[in-house]
């Protein structure tokens, strides 16, 4: 997917390009910064130092030596004052400056640290709020592959009022669903009597599945009537939508490649994460997610975070899945997208 939320060491990102949250001097620091530097190896320091440094806000390029990226781009990020001095602007600078610099050098995938988020003390919520904002709009202009990076899942929050409602939303609908599909336990578990009254019912089916099972005709005639598929359905509601085909998937957060697949293929069976993706990207109803679903083989479980969550923000109207994405993050659950 475009838009990546991982839990990594980004020294250890195997991407074209990882961006440094640096200091003006380009000389090397604490946090993020020290650690690229120790990976790199002394060299980086020593091309750093022929930069002359940089401003807030803009980026300057390297390579990136020891680290299993080709470049490392430096971005110095604004230090929080109370967001009255013109951080938020900063800090959306060095993502657009950071992005501008991997588009000019080709780089196809790029890895960004929560940048000012560390000891320059930008509140984290907010932090990643601009960084998902100025990245996805980039991605709706430009294909390209971007991590952000979260070393460690308790230095990562979204706002407390969203983690409490979708928490509490998961109290009130989550059951635990202990079922076993053998039909004989099920019925050993039955009463006497509930066992006499559902065998009838269960000796019309077998009656029934057996005689559809014997009479290719009639097998043929339903396989005829089969209803759309999920890629019919899907460029039906692109249609009715009014969106273009790359509107949508760049929405949905899913590449140009997947949906090529999608499209040219009636019958392609996508994940749920994907297929969930372009009923966000939609903005479908919880029936017509749902409907969609069923194209795909899936279904919406209370049984299931995962699901609970994306009906809570279906159901709140909210279809940006950036921040779906986040929520998912925060509660440790896979992302949206392909």
């Amino acid at each position: 997917m475009p838009l990546q939320i991982v839990r990594n060491d980004i020294t250890k990102m195997q991407v074209d390009a990882i961006v440094n949250a640096a200091n003006c001097s380009l000389l090397g620091g604490g946090g993020v910064d020290g650690c690229i530097h120790r990976a790199a190896g002394p060299q980086l320091l020593a091309e750093c130092k022929t930069l002359g440094g940089c401003e807030t806000g803009s980026a300057k390029i390297t390579k990136g030596y020891n680290l299993p990226c080709k470049y490392v781009i430096h971005t110095p990020g604004p230090i929080w004052r109370g967001g009255k001095s013109g951080e938020e602007q900063k800090l959306i600078s060095c993502y657009q400056s950071s992005l501008a610099l991997a588009k000019e050098h080709n780089c196809k995938t790029v890895a960004f640290p929560l940048i000012s988020s560390g000891i320059y003390g930008y509140p984290k919520a907010e932090a990643l709020r601009v960084a998902v904002n100025t990245i996805s709009s980039f991605l709706l202009e430009n294909d390209m592959t971007v991590y952000i990076v979260i070393f460690d899942l308790k230095a990562y929050r979204i706002s407390e009022k969203l983690f409490f409602d979708i928490a509490s939303y998961i109290d009130d609908n989550y059951v635990k669903s202990h079922t076993d599909d053998s039909d004989d336990i099920l019925m050993r578990r039955m009463s006497p009597q509930e066992f006499s009254q559902a065998l009838p019912c269960y000796a019309f089916f077998c009656d029934t599945f057996s005689s559809a099972m014997g009479s290719k005709k009639s097998l043929d005639e339903a396989l005829s009537k089969l209803d759309e598929t999920f890629s019919q359905m899907l460029l039906r509601k692109i249609s009715e939508k009014g969106l273009s085909e790359v509107q949508c998937y760049k929405k949905a957060n899913v590449d140009r490649k997947l949906f090529s697949k999608i499209r040219s293929n009636k019958d392609y069976k996508p994940s749920k994460a994907t297929a969930l993706a372009f009923a966000i990207a939609l903005e479908l109803s919880l029936e017509e997610t749902k409907d969609l679903l069923l194209k795909a083989g899936f279904a919406l479980s209370h049984s299931n975070k995962f699901d609970i969550i994306i009906e809570y923000f279906i159901e709140h109207g909210n279809y940006n899945i950036f921040e779906i994405n986040e929520a998912l993050f925060a509660f440790e659950q896979n992302l949206l997208g392909a």
